[in-house]
C-alpha cells in the first residue's frame, strides 16, 4: 500500500508540474491542459495536483513499509 501511494504522488507530482510548465511556458505536455472541463482552470487544477501529491506523500510515510 505504502508503494502504491508513493507511485500515485509521483505521477500527481509529475502532471502537477507539467501543468504548471504548460501554463507558463506553453510547452504543450501533460494531462491537465488537455481535460476539457479544466478549461480556464489549469493552474488551479495542477496546484491541486501537487498538494494532491504531498497529501500522498505524507500518507505513504505515515503508513507501515510492506
Amino acid at each position: 500500500m505504502k508503494q502504491l501511494l508513493e507511485i500515485l504522488g509521483f505521477l500527481a507530482l509529475v502532471q502537477g508540474v507539467a501543468g504548471l510548465v504548460h501554463e507558463f511556458t506553453d510547452w504543450h505536455w501533460g494531462l491537465v491542459q488537455r481535460i476539457g472541463f479544466l478549461d480556464g482552470f489549469e493552474i488551479y487544477a495542477s496546484v491541486a495536483l501537487l498538494v494532491l501529491a504531498f497529501a500522498l506523500f505524507a500518507a505513504a510515510e505515515s503508513r507501515k513499509s510492506g
